[in-house]
């Protein structure tokens, strides 16, 4: 410790008791990090003990250091060491096809000129022709949040979270509950033990899956190689008291599985769809019968950002840059992407028409992929556009035919 900082040191408290005794210049205060028994110092300011050996940064993770003379036992125990891959983890299982990818050339809408971009919007009116833009609003609320709604002690943000989900912490005695931490791509559910010994079927339900998580979520519920023949149970089809239009008559589709597997049902709150990638999606095939391809795919996925992350009119009638989805609120959302070319010939309001055409045809893939997976699939709105503007849900069950 240097003359300067002793000095501010004598005329601070001393540390609060069972805390590290390192004053921390930078913060004008002592570290608070707990000390071992009879210790003066912290893990990371041992090295002001006399004797202490030197530390060293960690190899496995350059955010904390570690004693030399401990190294050999702490790397046995750092939480950063490479862990046992469980059993149902399989690398990239759920990827899709890279064909048409690994050469595309990612192209930002601010490098294209007027007629590219002009260009874009005539594939894209001439794609979304014949798809159903009316959506029906499902909003519901469980009695289970009334307690919770009505908590004075939960603010704004708490509400908007409150009525987009049902709380995920299930203590009902007798229920079975297991928690699997692998990342959705590499998840093969046909080796999920609880899964395959039980024979269990599935309903798939999801908050808000970004980008391509959707669409890694929909190959593992229905990509999974042998999940069917594994996991498949005796079920009856689940009666809903209206079949859903079809938002695809004007497309040929390929013929739906004899069977959805075991696969119940699925729920998807679709969010940031600027954020999917080509070799990921599930509506390629759709996209292709369009003439439309992974170029085009990028580049609607950018412009999908328009919907709800654009540059809206202020009262001056100038365009002001909101740079979340939910207007104010503190979800993370990549700002929109703009250029000179289409602020030339685009107000705000073509520009979020734009970015909704961009996701409805995108979503219109997943429907495609649901059709031909065997499942009755529809686009809902389950909450007010004032508590977010990623409103969207999809929800899919099978077929009659199937």
């Amino acid at each position: 410790m240097n003359a300067s900082a002793a000095s501010l040191c004598s005329n601070m408290a001393a540390p609060v008791a069972g805390r590290c005794g390192f004053f921390v210049e930078k913060k004008k205060r002592f570290c608070k990090m707990i000390v071992g028994k009879g210790k003066v110092y912290c893990g990371e300011h041992a090295t002001m003990e006399e004797g202490s050996s030197r530390r060293i940064v960690c190899p496995l993770d350059p955010k904390h250091t570690v004693s030399e003379d401990k190294l050999d036992k702490h790397l046995k125990k750092c939480n950063s060491r490479e862990k046992p891959k469980p059993v149902y983890y399989v690398e990239d299982i759920n990827s899709g096809s890279a064909d048409g990818d690994e050469t595309l050339q990612q192209v930002s809408l601010s490098e294209r000129s007027r007629t590219q971009l002009e260009s874009l919007l005539d594939k894209l009116k001439s794609a979304v022709k014949g798809l159903q833009f009316d959506m029906e609003d499902g909003v519901l609320s469980h009695p289970v949040l009334q307690e919770e709604l009505n908590n004075p002690k939960n603010g704004d943000s708490a509400h908007k979270h409150l009525k987009q989900q049902v709380d995920g912490k299930h203590q009902d005695v007798g229920v079975q509950f297991e928690r699997l931490q692998v990342d959705i791509q590499h998840l093969d559910l046909s080796k999920v033990p609880l899964l395959s010994q039980k024979k269990l079927p599935l309903v798939g339900v999801g908050k808000h899956l970004c980008g391509v998580a959707t669409d890694l979520a929909l190959r593992c519920l229905l990509e999974t190689p042998r999940l069917r023949e594994e996991t498949e149970p005796s079920r009856k089809r689940l009666k809903t008291s209206s079949e859903p239009s079809d938002p695809e008559s004007a497309v040929s589709v390929a013929m739906p599985d004899s069977s959805s597997g075991p696969v119940l049902g699925l729920v998807v709150a679709l969010c940031c769809h600027h954020r999917c990638e080509w070799r990921h999606y599930v509506g390629q095939q759709f996209f292709l019968q369009r003439g439309l391809g992974a170029a085009e795919f990028s580049a609607f996925c950018r412009m999908s950002s328009w919907a709800t992350c654009g540059l809206r009119p202020t009262n001056q009638g100038h365009p002001t840059e909101v740079p979340t989805n939910q207007r104010g609120d503190d979800e993370e959302h990549e700002p929109a992407e703009e250029t000179d070319a289409v602020n030339g010939f685009l107000s705000a309001d073509e520009r979020e028409h734009v970015g909704r055409l961009c996701k409805r045809l995108i979503d219109g893939g997943r429907l495609h992929f649901l059709r031909t997976k065997g499942f009755d699939s529809k686009l809902s709105r389950y909450v007010n556009s004032q508590v977010t503007l990623e409103n969207v849900l999809l929800s899919a069950v099978p077929s009659s035919s199937s």
